[in-house]
């Protein structure tokens, strides 16, 4: 009986951005499990912060920088830290996520995930602008008035609350997180940033 590995991230958490090659990795090491049809993989959005106009308050961004730094040191994770002078920071992750769910409708999601994680991180642009998703989305070959109308769609919907509930309901509540789901049961993977291979191992224990 096949399985289901859930990822749940958001494109601008930088614990996301540090796991993002481990992820790559991994994905790409049981890619013959999902050709065979004994595995599936679909992603969650986390939803880190709601919508907001507001400037993000000073003590926020201390910490955010803060965080940056200790992932530097821990995980060797590149960070452009330009961004907190060239940028107006706001605490608001939802737009990033709705542009996922847009690029999913077209097959598109980790594609428009990376673009945003290039922007924010490594070209100090930032994700919470309309103006910053948009050329993400022109990068990925996507039609501006389609990106725009899909995100006014998913805004409407309520899609990523939804999505955000779902992955609340199942323990995701960290970023990022996995889960094998097995026959109704579901079990948590460990997460490790600099080495895939305890959680392919943890996979292919869990498929047996």
């Amino acid at each position: 009986m096949s399985a289901t590995l859930i990822y749940c991230y958001d494109p601008m958490c930088s614990w996301c951005w540090a796991f993002a090659p481990t992820w790559k990795s991994l994905t790409s090491e049981i890619q013959t499990l999902v050709e065979k049809g004994d595995l599936k993989i679909i992603y969650l959005l986390g939803g880190l912060a709601v919508d907001s106009d507001l400037p993000m308050p000073e003590p926020m961004q201390e910490k955010l920088q803060a965080i940056w730094k200790h992932i530097e040191t821990e995980v060797g994770t590149e960070f452009n830290h330009d961004f907190w002078q060239s940028c107006q920071p706001r605490r608001s992750t939802y737009p990033a996520c709705r542009a996922c769910l847009v690029a999913r409708s077209v097959e598109l999601e980790t594609k428009m995930a990376e673009r945003i994680q290039h922007a924010y991180y490594l070209h100090a642009k930032n994700p919470s602008d309309i103006s910053t998703l948009v050329a993400c989305a022109k990068e990925i070959g996507m039609e501006e008035e389609h990106f725009l109308a899909g995100m006014d769609q998913v805004k409407q919907s309520q899609k990523l609350e939804k999505e955000i509930h779902q992955a609340r309901q199942l323990g995701l509540n960290s970023f990022p997180s996995i889960a094998l789901l097995k026959q109704n049961q579901l079990s948590h993977i460990p997460i490790h940033y600099n080495d895939y291979i305890p959680m392919y191992e943890h996979i292919i224990k869990s498929l047996k």
